[in-house]
Formats: C-alpha cells, structure tokens, sequence
C-alpha cells in the first residue's frame, strides 16, 4: 500500500472534516389522517419561474482587506475609493464595508518539531495572550500541531482557556527512532505543507465569515504529502489569510541570526502573499513575538469586505487573478485570486 494511504489514514483519525459537524434539523411532522379540506387559494406559480430563479448567477467573490500607508493602517476608506479587476477585467463593487464585527474563525498551526524545542514555551504564551484578547463569543478557534505527524489538539472552541490549555500540553516531537509517519526515514520530518492543507480543506473550507491560519514555525518542510502549491491553493480555496511568524530556535541552528535560506523563505512569503497574509520574522525574541500577534490584531481590526459579481461567469475551475487599487499611496494586502468553482464547492 502506498505511503500516502498510510499517511492519510492517520490523519483522517485526527482531523474530521468540518462537513461532519452537520446541523441539527427538526423532525418531520407525521401526515394528518384523512384528506387535506379543500381550499379556495389560487394556483401555484407555474415550475417554470422556479427554473428560472435557480438559473440566476448569485455567486459573489468576497475580498477581505486591509490598506496602510507610512503612517500605519487606514480605516476611512469608501467604495468610490477602490477598483478591482479580475483578469485585467474591471469590475463592479458591489458591496464595500469594513468587517471589525464579523464573526472570525482563527486556526492556530504550531510547529513541534525538533527546531523549535527551547521557542515553544514563548508561542504558547504568546498565542494564549493573542487568543484572549481577539475571540469573542461570536469567533471561534481551534490548534494544530504539526511535526512527523499532524494532530489536532482543540477542536472549534470560543474559548480562550480551552485553547490555552491545550497548547500547554504541546511537545516537541522528532519521532527519534521511528523516523516520520512518511516512511522518509528522517526523524526530523516537519509536515507543514500537510497541516496547511488539512486545517483549509478539512477545517475551514465549510465555515462562514473572516478566517484565518497563523502558523508559528521556522517556515521548513519535510516530508509533507502536499506541496506548496496545493497547500496554497486549499488556504485560496477557503478563502482562508495565512500569517506566518518565522521563530526559530537559534541554539538549533548553530547559534547567530536565524536564516532559514532561499527556498524555505520564499515558500513562506508565496504562502502568506497568494493568501492576502504575510509574513513576520521574529527570529527567536519573545518580544518581537508578541508585536508580531499585535499587528495580526490591528489588521483584523482595520479589514474591510468587497464583494462583486464576476463578468465572467463560467464556474469552470479556473484560477482568476485579482488586482485591487485603492490609490497610488497605498500599500493594499488582500489574496491574489481564487478559484472559479461554484458556491456549492466552495465559498468565494
């Protein structure tokens, strides 16, 4: 048997899909004995005005973003401010606000491999503080930790202590002796790519509203399934912003400046940037940690929503790149494009 049926298998015992968590229907009333009486009420509409709702394109492309200039982020934005084009195509805004209320879903993915032993109690505190003060009863959040496996440690939780909690019961894990789940033999295999995709695919792809991955981790990957690119395309997908905080264990590395090299940097800033996130490099000060959550808060707290309906209408599959301007001065983060598949699929 393939490696991947082996390595799927084990996840899927760790992370349930979020399409499980059905909703709760009402049962159906039982049918009154006897014919219905007779009723005086005029004819139902013909099927065919049925047909001709159902035919109607109302899927909307949502764009969740944030804009700042040299003095920091800007919150007075309107509608006649901004244009967007989809595929050097312009569009029509047709719904424009800023999102400080709307519900938030968080995943926090941390990294417990072998490099980040001596800076894994400053993201546990750090990533506790962050969650008290963003969620609110209306938000939810859930933990991820990824190393020689993927393991889900809270499930979706408005609850900040029981995050907390959870993350506090974290270890490092190298799989010493046992090598990786991926039968790579390298015990020190860090699945990030795997964990990217399964928090997007499994867990957000279903849920509503403004959601987010913050991963804490040296930004390397070893052994994942998925790549970069299906990582990325899963976050896109889920209409999902991923921040990534490069710490790193500086003792790990042979001491001095932390520098995770070419290959691993640059899948991390194509993984944040593609996303409409970015990237914060801390380096290994808990200081720096902490401003680096506090500036995920200010831009959570300044996002704005726009909304329009494509030109081209086709849910064909294909990738549509976005380009939104709300003027020369400003710096605008928001996702490059999404996929073009039906609302039933996947939200846009």
């Amino acid at each position: 048997m393939r490696t991947f049926v082996l390595v799927a298998t084990l996840l899927m015992l760790v992370l349930l899909p979020a399409s499980l968590r059905a909703p709760v229907f009402a049962q159906e009333a039982p049918s009154p004995s006897g014919p219905p009486p007779a009723s005086d009420a005029p004819a139902p509409l013909a099927d065919d005005s049925t047909a001709q709702t159902l035919n109607v394109n109302v899927n909307l492309v949502n764009l969740y973003f944030s804009a700042r200039d040299k003095d920091g982020f800007i919150t007075n934005l309107a509608k006649s401010d901004c244009t967007v084009a989809e595929d050097k195509t312009p569009q029509t805004i047709k719904n424009f606000t800023q999102e400080k209320n709307l519900p938030l879903t968080i995943g926090i993915l941390l990294d417990t491999s072998g490099s980040q032993e001596h800076v894994l109690p400053l993201e546990k505190e750090s990533g506790a503080t962050f969650l008290r003060d963003v969620l609110t009863p209306k938000d939810e959040a859930f933990l991820i930790s990824f190393d020689i496996n993927v393991d889900l440690l809270s499930d979706y939780t408005n609850r900040a202590s029981e995050i907390s909690r959870a993350m506090n019961k974290a270890t490092i894990n190298t799989g010493a002796g046992t090598g990786s789940v991926t039968g790579n033999g390298n015990p020190r295999g860090t699945l990030l790519f795997d964990a990217v995709y399964l928090a997007a695919h499994d867990k957000l792809s279903m849920e509503a509203g403004r959601k987010i991955l913050v991963l804490l981790t040296d930004g390397g990957d070893q052994g994942s399934q998925e790549t970069l690119k299906s990582a990325t395309e899963a976050a896109q997908k889920a209409n999902a912003i991923v921040y990534v905080i490069l710490i790193a264990d500086r003792a790990f590395y042979g001491g001095g400046s932390f520098n995770l090299g070419d290959s691993g940097a640059r899948d991390m800033d194509r993984l944040a940037s593609d996303t409409g996130g970015r990237v914060i490099n801390v380096g290994h000060d808990g200081k720096k940690l902490e401003d680096a959550f506090n500036q995920i808060q200010d831009e959570l707290r300044t996002q704005y929503l726009l909304s329009y309906t494509p030109t081209n209408a086709k849910a064909d599959g294909t990738f549509r790149k976005i380009s939104l301007n709300c003027g020369k001065s400003l710096k605008v983060q928001t996702r490059t494009g999404y996929y073009a598949i039906s609302s039933s699929d996947a939200g846009n």
